[in-house]
């Protein structure tokens, strides 16, 4: 992807949906529209009418948007994370893991599919590969609150409290302050770990 401006914004749209919701997230989708029909950028154009197909839940229409994406810029690793992601949603798990792979190989530098591919592992049971992804994401980006918060869950399936006590501190610590919800269900994590770790 040659525009910084679209580039930005993905990043932007990447944290909305993480941190602020659907209609942040919305406004976002059409920016990037609007931005890449203006500069002529049919593969950008298909990844936001892909976006926002996914914030409507509409998973499969996403793909068909994401798939045209990859064909037109065979280099655009969110487009095969966000693939993925739209697989999850509709079952196909174990196709999915591959499109996370497709997209590590594509954009080795980028934190969100690293960060997703360990989500996925952690909820199959893959708990050592996840904390090793996560592990991965954070070299990347070292302020992924998200990523923290869930490398605290793999380390608690792995029976790990104190690192996952460490983790969700992390967590908390690069957590944007407007986000009071996840704020709370942190602390509430932190809370019932301390009740059950050691001093």
């Amino acid at each position: 992807m040659a525009d910084i401006g679209l580039y930005r914004l993905r990043r932007q749209l990447d944290d909305a949906i993480t941190y602020t919701g659907a209609a942040p997230a919305g406004r976002l989708v059409e920016e990037g529209l609007r931005l890449s029909r203006e500069r002529n950028m049919p593969a950008e154009e298909m990844y936001f009418k892909a976006q926002r197909e996914m914030l409507e839940g509409n998973f499969g229409d996403a793909i068909v948007y994401l798939d045209s994406a990859i064909k037109l810029n065979p280099l655009d690793g969110a487009a095969y994370n966000d693939r993925a992601l739209c697989m999850v949603e509709l079952g196909m798990i174990d196709a999915a893991l591959p499109y996370f792979d497709k997209g590590i190989e594509s954009e080795p530098d980028y934190a969100t599919i690293f960060h997703n591919k360990g989500w996925l592992l952690n909820k199959m049971g893959e708990h050592r590969q996840a904390v090793a992804l996560f592990e991965k994401a954070l070299g990347i980006e070292p302020g992924r609150a998200v990523t923290y918060e869930n490398l605290a869950d793999a380390y608690r399936n792995l029976g790990l409290k104190n690192e996952a006590l460490a983790a969700l501190k992390k967590a908390l610590e690069f957590l944007p302050s407007s986000c009071l919800e996840i704020r709370e269900q942190i602390e509430s994590g932190i809370k019932e770990l301390v009740e059950q770790c050691p001093l």
